[in-house]
């Protein structure tokens, strides 16, 4: 797709993308890029509004594996009859420039290659406005609690399935892990107590509406202790200047109530002493 569609004024689109190459197997050898896939998202939505993949035919076509060593892999007789890069270069740029890049371990490889690949064919490569490399942010925010933050690893730590190694596959299993980390450190951050099994003294703030408006209130867990004079006194919904006409009764209630007397009861003879 020549254009790509806006998420909304003034907001920079975030592009995912991924590149597949050829991997060198002795010294002196480079990497030739094989395949690009990206998808433009909309920050405010996380919202895929396009996507692009393409083969790419490398110069060296004897670099290119026979067969892969993966289900899915790319092999010579399927970038035989793709595109040179210099074909899709220009449609590249145009998704890639002045947008923030998004990918696993892109600044140390994908961004190199992309690089490599402009500075081969005598072009200026494109430039981001920003930078999300989700290896980086999981490395600091989420820790190794996932094992070693391989894409493939995350993937299966998710349930997400198995990393295809294809670009355009690839870069949106990156979108949906990078939501479910945000989410898991999100409930981690927002209710740490209750993730962390400490939550049965806790006060939970809770809603109700009256006359169409929200009254908050607070409310102990089912653990909560047993009624006592001390704080049934303290809990008595009236307004803080009629305790005095009423407290002395009161006490005198509990006083003489056994142990053995049931709250309903209690309950009665104390709504009797207010009316």
């Amino acid at each position: 797709m020549d254009n790509f569609v806006q998420c909304q004024e003034g907001v920079s689109e975030i592009v995912f993308f991924d590149l597949e190459t050829t991997v060198p197997n002795r010294a002196g050898q480079r990497f030739w890029v094989l395949e690009f896939g990206a998808i433009v998202v909309c920050p405010r939505k996380l919202v895929e509004l396009e996507s692009f993949s393409t083969l790419i035919r490398p110069k060296d076509l004897s670099a290119v594996a026979l067969r892969s060593g993966r289900c899915d892999g790319i092999t010579r007789d399927a970038v035989a009859n793709a595109p040179a890069f210099e074909e899709v270069a220009e449609k590249i740029f145009s998704i890639l420039n002045g947008r923030i890049w998004a990918g696993h371990n892109i600044q140390r490889f994908d961004c190199v290659r992309i690089k490599e690949a402009f500075a081969e064919i005598g072009k200026p490569a494109p430039v981001p406005v920003g930078m999300i490399d989700s290896l980086g942010v999981l490395t600091e925010k989420f820790g190794r609690r996932a094992g070693n933050l391989k894409m493939a690893t995350l993937a299966s730590y998710f349930g997400l399935g198995q990393q295809k190694h294809r670009s355009l596959d690839d870069v949106r299993m990156n979108l949906e892990v990078l939501k479910h980390c945000a989410t898991v450190l999100f409930l981690e951050s927002t209710v740490p107590t209750l993730l962390n099994r400490k939550w049965n003294n806790s006060p939970i703030t809770t809603r109700s509406r009256s006359n169409g408006k929200l009254l908050f209130r607070e409310e102990t867990s089912r653990k909560s202790p047993p009624t006592t004079a001390a704080n049934y006194q303290r809990t008595v919904p009236y307004a803080r200047g009629s305790l005095g006409k009423v407290s002395e009764g009161v006490k005198n209630l509990l006083c003489k109530a056994q142990e053995t007397r049931s709250i309903n009861r209690l309950l009665k003879h104390s709504h009797a002493l207010l009316r």
